[in-house]
């Protein structure tokens, strides 16, 4: 059995080598693209769902002293359910491209795509949530800050828009 073991790694080898190990299709290959959909999905929900909360408890609180600040106050939270959106979109194009033809590459580019826009999805929202949180109790007692609350929050925003642009380049490989 030992002896067998130089052969299977030269063999291995020379698989990699000739370019041909992107004709294998492992069974366990889709695994790897649905843990992407999985990462992109969960990751920017617990964002945005940390973002949500954050923003949200500040509103409730704001509101007690300033009523009329409640409509304007619901720009954070509206940009963290952006955030998931983004994962959704991603998680819908992984498992639209799994297959029965389905290479090991694929799967990894897959997987990469879901955790590049998961993990900045959910990096976002724990900003924007912060941001929010602390911006709204800020304008409720002086009106003027609100306009550095958006432009902060659209800065936060963005930074979920490169993980998205960064696993949809991912995807298109």
């Amino acid at each position: 059995m030992a002896a067998n073991v130089p052969e299977r790694v030269v063999t291995a080898l020379q698989v990699v080598l000739s370019g041909e190990e992107e004709q294998h299709e492992p069974l366990y290959a889709p695994f790897f693209g649905i843990m992407g959909a999985v990462a992109a999905m969960s990751l920017c929900a617990l964002g945005a769902s940390y973002g949500t909360a954050k923003a949200g408890a500040s509103i409730a609180a704001a509101s007690v002293m300033k009523p009329e600040l409640i409509m304007k106050s619901l720009i954070p939270v509206v940009m963290a359910g952006i955030i998931a959106i983004y994962g959704l979109v991603v998680a819908v194009l992984v498992s639209s491209g799994l297959g029965t033809h389905y290479k090991l590459f694929t799967s990894f580019l897959h997987m990469g795509a879901g955790v590049s826009v998961g993990v900045s999805g959910m990096a976002a929202g724990f900003a924007i949530g912060d941001v929010g949180n602390a911006c709204v109790r800020g304008c409720a007692q002086q009106p003027r800050l609100f306009v550095g609350m958006v432009l902060i929050l659209i800065f936060a925003e963005v930074l979920g828009l490169y993980g998205l642009i960064v696993a949809l380049i991912m995807f298109s490989r």
